[in-house]
């Protein structure tokens, strides 16, 4: 149902009219801007941005899998820059911020796998600009990251893991009710009694209205669901919600930026790692193939579904 909403909604920003009419209901919640002037100014950019997204996206869909990072990755970059010029009028305000704010190794290690791969964040640029602007993240959790540890924050990239006998996340609730519950076996994994976990989580949820434990489980029922783009909670396309299971996956980095770090990566192994792109894809010799394929399957569709999200949420 939230996709279908979610594509409506980016239908109805297809006009100049409506566009420049969201725009202005969204510039008014700002404070010192006009926003009339700024709604017209920005209308068509905004516009193009959409556009240009989803036009890739839909290249993406019906291109072969060795084209399919890089188109993706432009897709979501567009999109996310349609979201941007909702919070900022301004945007870009300098040439800083449109660089990809990430950056890679230059030379792969002998051996090199895709899943043991990492990424390093920059001070300035889009990730780093969308993360305060957009997510309202002050300070990124982390300084580099790898492969792995974004794969295994996906909800939709659970059961590849699970075939590997590790299972990465937890269902706690549905996206459409108030209430979580966690076992109490994982105060255990992330050894914390229940108030200090409690602590823990609560900075990421609204207001908790009541708590009940009983003998193996922690029920929270809260004043409202909790945001699409928060993390360490993330949304399965089937509605359920999903919790890191290990402390050292608790990230609170919202899932979309998980998926430019991915594809940021591979958009960059497709257009310079030529070789060992195009041996990976001809002999699927590797781990790293079913899970960059099943990754690739759930980013074209996800990420058009999550930034709509924003945008209906305003």
């Amino acid at each position: 149902m939230w996709e279908q909403d979610t594509a409506l909604f980016y239908t109805y920003l297809q006009s100049q009219e409506t566009a420049r009419h969201y725009l202005k209901q969204c510039y008014k919640k700002l404070p010192g801007v006009d926003a009339k002037a700024k709604s017209y100014e920005n209308c068509n950019a905004f516009m193009y941005y959409l556009d240009h997204g989803r036009q890739f996206f839909s290249a993406g869909q019906r291109s072969p899998i060795f084209m399919q990072p890089i188109l993706l990755f432009y897709g979501l970059t567009h999109l996310l820059k349609a979201c941007l010029l909702t919070k900022r009028p301004d945007y870009p305000e300098s040439t800083s911020i449109l660089a990809h704010g990430v950056s890679t190794r230059k030379r792969k290690k002998k051996q090199y796998t895709f899943i043991n791969d990492e990424v390093k964040i920059q001070h300035n640029g889009l990730f780093s600009y969308a993360a305060k602007h957009l997510y309202r993240m002050d300070h990124i959790p982390f300084e580099k990251i790898n492969m792995d540890e974004l794969f295994t924050l996906i909800p939709e990239m659970s059961d590849l893991f699970l075939f590997s006998g590790h299972r990465k996340l937890l269902s706690v609730g549905k996206a459409d009710t108030n209430k979580l519950t966690f076992p109490l076996s994982l105060l255990d994994t992330y050894f914390l009694t229940e108030k200090a976990f409690l602590k823990r989580i609560s900075a990421h949820l609204p207001p908790i209205k009541e708590t009940n434990v009983n003998a193996d489980q922690l029920q929270l029922e809260l004043t409202e669901p909790i945001s699409f783009s928060v993390g360490p909670f993330f949304y399965h396309r089937d509605g359920e919600i999903y919790f890191p299971m290990n402390r050292d996956s608790f990230l609170t980095i919202p899932e979309v930026l998980i998926h430019y770090l991915l594809l940021y990566n591979l958009s960059m192994i497709s257009r310079y790692e030529t070789e060992w792109w195009g041996e990976l894809l001809a002999t699927k010799t590797e781990i790293d193939y079913p899970f960059i394929q099943q990754f690739l399957t759930i980013t074209n569709k996800k990420i058009p579904f999550l930034l709509g999200m924003e945008l209906m949420q305003g």
